[in-house]
């Protein structure tokens, strides 16, 4: 049988980065779930480049409704201009630490999973395991987002839902909203001794990006707060500014992205129209300049936050599991919210510590990958009792 560790760092050698295409990784995983009997359902995003992976492995009853999903994301963020010590997709060890890109951010789950899927295979299940894993998870869960969609037309209805990210194994209950948008300020170019002819694109988004700070400082201001996070307030910040084609030339383009990241009692579509309103009466200064200027304002993408109550049985059933009882949420966005609202009870606890995902050596501690076995092993114990404390059964007892 191949090991957590052997798994993760097969998964680790193939390139998934975003910009490229999951297909041999859902290849791989595909074949590994049709060696023990299973037929994954393998659903290609529109131009067949990416794909999501949908397979449930029955209870001892032949079932498919209900039961506990696995989710994970196949993709991960470039290495470009990054300083690795080795090559990010040749992993290796050291010190205790398996090191490559993925290896925390988040293929060690995935890798965990299937080095446990032969005793989850042939165990007399209570519940049906459900294993989901999606695409372009790094540039808006776009992956999951339609993977919603996808389960419901395979009639794949889990109850509950763990999101593996990297947690150091503590059962999370929330996280922000994350929403990226786009601004795109459309002047009208000038010599720059004619500055009155022209109208500066890049003068009129920097009032834009001021009006974006501000939002930031209020939110810090006014709240609302929850103290369970480390920021415990709504976040704003504009982190990529591009605009202007010569220092003689009035400015006609610019373009800056920035995100907000929610809390649970700060509705992102308020927010949103907030931006937008700023953004229609940019418009209309600019057109008393020049009547072919105007402002677009694009989502890129808004992913929704994660807010599951510490009654849930989701987070029973993570402390059950051995997971690590936590009151504390996490900053950074997952998948989880979109399960969550497709009525799904979720919770994210994977192996690994966020503050490696995404840089160059990004590690996972041998320590964490087998904390997250003795999590899935428990999980198989827990469903082949005779009279399980399963998800639904903990709030309702038998």
């Amino acid at each position: 049988m191949t090991s957590a560790l052997d798994w993760t760092k097969r998964l680790v050698s193939v390139d998934t980065t975003s910009r490229g295409s999951n297909l041999e990784l859902i290849d791989v995983v595909s074949k590994e779930l049709q060696g023990h009997g299973l037929r994954p359902a393998v659903l290609p995003n529109d131009d067949g480049t990416k794909a999501n992976l949908v397979v449930t492995i029955p209870d001892r009853d032949g079932r498919s409704d209900g039961g506990i999903a696995l989710s994970g994301h196949t993709d991960v963020v470039p290495v470009d201009g990054q300083d690795w010590d080795t090559d990010p997709f040749t992993p290796q060890i050291r010190d205790g630490r398996l090191f490559g890109r993925g290896t925390c951010d988040m293929k060690a789950f995935i890798g965990v999973i299937l080095a446990t899927l032969p005793d989850l295979a042939r165990a007399p299940l209570a519940e049906p395991v459900h294993i989901v894993l999606s695409y372009d998870e790094e540039v808006g869960c776009l992956g999951a987002a339609r993977m919603v969609g996808e389960l419901a037309e395979l009639g794949v209805r889990p109850t509950t839902c763990i999101v593996g990210e990297p947690t150091r194994m503590r059962v999370t209950s929330g996280h922000k909203s994350v929403n990226l948008l786009e601004l795109t300020v459309h002047g009208v170019a000038a010599h720059s001794s004619l500055t009155p002819q022209g109208v500066n694109a890049i003068e009129y988004a920097a009032r834009a990006i001021g009006f974006i700070r501000c939002l930031s400082e209020e939110f810090k201001r006014e709240g609302p707060y929850d103290k369970a996070y480390d920021v415990p307030y709504t976040t704003a910040s504009v982190n990529l500014v591009d605009g202007g084609s010569a220092g003689n030339i009035v400015a006609d383009l610019c373009r800056a992205q920035f995100e907000f990241r929610a809390l649970a009692a700060v509705d992102p579509n308020e927010v949103r129209a907030r931006i937008q309103a700023y953004c229609d009466d940019l418009q209309e200064r600019m057109r008393q300049e020049n009547t072919q200027a105007h402002v677009e304002l694009r989502t890129l993408a808004m992913v929704p936050g994660l807010d599951t109550g510490g009654a849930s049985p989701a987070v029973r059933l993570g402390a059950v599991l051995g997971g690590i009882p936590s009151t504390n949420k996490v900053t950074y966005g997952t998948e989880a919210g979109l399960f969550q609202g497709a009525g799904i009870e979720t919770i994210v606890c994977g192996p690994g510590d966020i503050r490696q995902a995404h840089t160059a050596n990004e590690f996972v501690e041998l320590d964490q990958l087998r904390a997250c076995e003795t999590f899935l092993e428990n999980l198989v114990l827990h469903l082949s009792t005779p009279s399980p404390v399963t998800a639904h059964s903990a709030v309702h007892p038998g």
